[in-house]
């Protein structure tokens, strides 16, 4: 029998079978065992992720519209993808089911009825696309009759078209990213597997998706806008996702696909850790920052794109991300995935309103790639890379180009022993770009994080004139050199022009320039600032933070700095050099990253400074390596 069976808890078990005459108010679900590591991926996901998602979807077989989960209403929110991520769930509940057990019935008839239910709700392109899936995935079974009232699939074939966001004219996306053109394509190709229109839009959708990457990025990644340089996680997910849907027909990719699934695949084994640490800078990250790098590699793994040590290295890291997903993302006491609750934050878009869909889809990501794990003969294995051997073992630096030009857009990463930093030179873009998970500052997991959605300055400086403009330094990057001597990484960039805070979009503002050089040596980082005025200005006003996961032990005022101490293993000291006066501030909730909340914070400012001359800023900071 199928882990999603023999894994059903009893108190489920009681529940399918009330579903035939109605079912009380549930019982609470209770938490699956943590797993010893290290453990096969195949076992944590049919031992105990599979359960964890047949709860709920039990759970909204019987309370339908009504269902609450944390004291979240599933239904009657803005989340314009839950009917796909409830369609793609159930017919994963369905064909895990064995077909001579009697509940595979009812969760038939659930999706029969679930999907009547919702056929009138929002559900937008991601939704469409899994809404596709799982109609592709019961007709592949032979099941899809029995689990789609023929009306209702009428209905479905109107609605669930990649022309609902792509102008069929000119295939330009109706106000969306670019990302969204991978989704038209995976639509259009669905479309075609059911026999619904021709192969010929998938085709012209993907040679779009593939002219994007061309014109705006000779490196095969994605810039996420027109050309403006937003390259995070999903810049480097994109081309996995486009290999998967070859996968999904077992047709080869074009070698260019394959070309720049490799990059993507390189720029993540960089980051392969025990930890199962996902992306560490950009939006949507957390539990998304880690499936990203799980598909990924999935995809290169099947594709035949990594050497035997990097399949070892892949399968095990794959392995710990999904043992995370479970230990660290799913609350045992709400039988849910959390990423908004007890001090973890997310971005506007992944809200707590998308409770119900982000079980769903996280799910699904980690389900798909333990299969293809399984194809490859995985199964039961047990992971035998040593990754933190590994990640120590990677190259003190690399500086993984975007896009050079008009602008430099790059990834420096460099390594300390177990400990990774990634230092990301990119430009937001509208929406993002003064929020400071996008800053060109070194994340590193547990020690420096940024907190979605806010703009608080995060180890930079910020300059408000005497004429209430904002500007920082964060969107104009030019002349990015990195260098290595002896045990010092030196990476050193000019930015031409502030970005001007406040605007939707960046806004170049030449009345100041910046000189930026970091210098990263065993167990420090140093950041020195040059900002020059251009014109005449009168006084400034500089602002500084840095919230940190660790509590202060103490402050000092010392020759030309601040020192702060910290308590804890990891971050040891931070030394501000140019501003005069340092405080600690209260923790506001603002002050919290996907994985937590930080414990202190800290404010450093100068008021009235004179801006005839140019400014010297700084800082410092020491740690011990924690084991990432």
């Amino acid at each position: 029998m199928s882990g999603i069976t023999t894994g059903l808890r009893p108190a489920c078990v009681a529940m399918v079978a009330a579903l035939a005459v109605g079912c009380a108010t549930p019982p609470a679900v209770q938490a699956a065992p943590v797993p010893v590591p290290p453990v096969p991926m195949n076992r944590t996901v049919t031992e105990r992720l599979n359960p964890q998602v047949e709860a709920l979807l039990v759970r909204l077989m019987t309370e339908r519209r009504d269902m609450v989960i944390d004291g979240q209403r599933v239904f009657g929110t803005t989340d314009k993808f839950l009917p796909g991520k409830i369609a793609v769930g159930m017919a994963n509940l369905i064909l895990e089911t064995p077909a001579d057990d009697p509940r595979r019935a009812v969760y038939i008839r659930g999706f029969r009825d679930i999907t009547a239910m919702t056929v009138d709700d929002v559900n937008t392109e991601w939704g469409i696309y899994y809404s596709l899936l799982a109609l592709h995935r019961l007709q592949k079974a032979g099941l899809l009759e029995a689990a789609v009232d023929p009306g209702i699939l009428a209905r479905l074939r109107t609605q669930l078209d990649w022309r609902s966001f792509v102008r069929e004219a000119d295939l330009t996306l109706i106000n969306l990213p670019n990302n969204y053109y991978g989704v038209a394509y995976s639509v259009a190709q669905l479309r075609n597997l059911l026999g619904w229109e021709d192969a010929a839009a998938a085709d012209a959708l993907l040679a779009k998706t593939l002219d994007h990457y061309a014109t705006y990025s000779d490196f095969g990644f994605a810039d996420e806008t027109d050309g403006q340089g937003r390259f995070d996680r999903y810049s480097v997910l994109l081309i996995g996702e486009i290999a998967q849907r070859f996968i999904d027909v077992g047709r080869e990719p074009p070698e260019q696909v394959k070309a720049w699934l490799r990059h993507s695949a390189e720029l993540i084994l960089l980051r392969a850790g025990p930890a199962g640490d996902g992306f560490e800078y950009g939006r949507s990250i957390g539990a998304y920052g880690e499936t990203a790098m799980l598909e990924v590699l999935t995809a290169a793994a099947v594709l035949g794109l990594l050497t035997p040590e990097e399949m070892d290295v892949a399968y095990a890291f794959s392995c710990a991300i999904t043992a995370r997903y479970m230990d660290f993302w799913v609350d045992p006491d709400t039988g849910s995935v959390n990423l908004w609750d007890k001090g973890r934050r997310t971005d506007a878009y992944r809200a707590r309103h998308r409770i119900l869909g982000e079980n769903l889809s996280l799910a699904r990501q980690h389900v798909y790639t333990n299969a293809l794990w399984n194809r490859l003969g995985y199964r039961d294995r047990i992971p035998t890379a040593d990754l933190a051997a590994w990640r120590a073992s990677r190259p003190r630096a690399t500086l993984t180009w975007f896009d050079r030009g008009e602008q430099d857009r790059a990834l420096l990463t460099v390594v300390d022993g177990t400990r990774l930093f990634g230092l990301p030179v990119i430009n937001g873009g509208a929406g993002q770009h003064m929020n400071n998970p996008y800053f060109p500052i070194p994340y590193s997991p547990g020690l420096v994080a940024g907190s979605p959605d806010a703009d608080f300055p995060q180890l930079i400086t910020r300059v408000t004139l005497d004429d209430g403009t904002v500007l920082q330094p964060l969107a104009y990057h030019r002349n990015v050199v990195m260098t290595e001597t002896g045990d010092a990484v030196l990476f050193q960039m000019d930015q031409p022009a502030m970005d001007r805070m406040g605007e939707a979009a960046p806004r170049p503002d030449d009345r100041i320039r910046a000189e930026t050089t970091y210098r990263f040596t065993p167990g420090a980082i140093e950041r020195t600032d040059l900002y020059t005025p251009s014109t005449a200005l009168g006084p400034l006003d500089l602002d500084f933070e840095f919230a940190g996961y660790q509590p202060i032990s103490g402050m000092t005022r010392d020759g030309d700095g601040w020192t702060i101490q910290y308590v804890g293993e990891s971050l040891q000291s931070l030394r501000v050099t140019g501003l005069e006066t340092c405080e600690t501030l209260p923790v506001q909730p603002v002050h919290a990253s996907p994985t937590g909340r930080f414990a202190s914070v800290v404010h450093c400012h100068s008021n009235g400074r004179p801006a005839h001359v140019p400014i010297n800023l700084g800082w410092r900071m020491t740690y011990a390596d924690a084991g990432h």
